[in-house]
């Protein structure tokens, strides 16, 4: 009885976590729109997975800022500010640098393996034919990628929740956006400052990316 129940707990965590990845990356995509309410059952349906592990979502979500509960309301997709853009740049100038060297230095055979990949799919990227959305999905691939790579969870985790309000901003403009390809491809020098274990030069890509992005937004605005 307690391996079936040790089991059930595992199954349900497995589905909340499944959960989480698929409601999160919608809100990121702005797929799920900001502003519109939240249904539980409707996503639990659309996931296959049923109401408690989508709670168990919803709470981590609402600690990430990506949705927000009001009491006899219900529960909304936050609103996309343009006057947060400074406050997640700033944090974000620190700390990906931070993890772009580390990743340099700590970076896995495995994680040199992803990393590559991911730079082959960037060498490939033709804007004509593919879209914004596809190259959004890449960009924050790589990003995971590099931030799992530090082998710190502690930074991995501050550095994912701000990447993900980073990129909502990122989609609310992209259509005013004139070179999306052109952001995107430019990790594929940090990548190989990773993957070839030079700290300084990772870090200092990853600084000047970041800054690219909120001059472009502040630019399409």
């Amino acid at each position: 009885m307690q391996y079936a129940a040790t089991e059930a707990r595992d199954e349900e965590l497995s589905l909340a976590e499944r959960a989480y990845r698929a409601i999160r990356d919608r809100l990121v995509m702005l797929e799920i729109r900001p502003g519109a309410p939240i249904n539980e059952e409707q996503l639990g349906q659309s996931l296959g997975v049923g109401r408690t592990p989508v709670r168990e979502a919803l709470k981590r979500l609402q600690y990430e800022r990506l949705i927000a509960t009001y009491p006899r309301r219900g529960t909304f997709a936050t609103e996309v500010n343009i006057t947060d853009l400074a406050h997640i740049s700033e944090v974000r100038q620190e700390l990906e640098p931070l993890a772009a060297a580390q990743a340099a230095r700590r970076a896995t055979p495995a994680d040199r393996e992803t990393l590559t990949a991911l730079r082959r799919e960037l060498e490939r990227v033709d804007s004509a034919r593919q879209g914004a959305t596809e190259l959004m999905h890449l960009d924050l691939q790589v990003h995971r990628a590099v931030y799992a790579a530090a082998h710190n969870p502690y930074l991995e985790d501050a550095l994912v929740r701000h990447d993900n309000l980073a990129t909502r901003i990122w989609c609310l403009f992209i259509d005013r956006l004139s070179d999306m390809a052109g952001h995107v491809e430019e990790h594929g020098p940090l990548i190989e400052a990773i993957v070839d274990g030079e700290p300084e030069k990772a870090a200092r890509l990853a600084r000047s990316h970041v800054e690219d992005f909120e001059r472009a937004i502040r630019a399409a605005i």
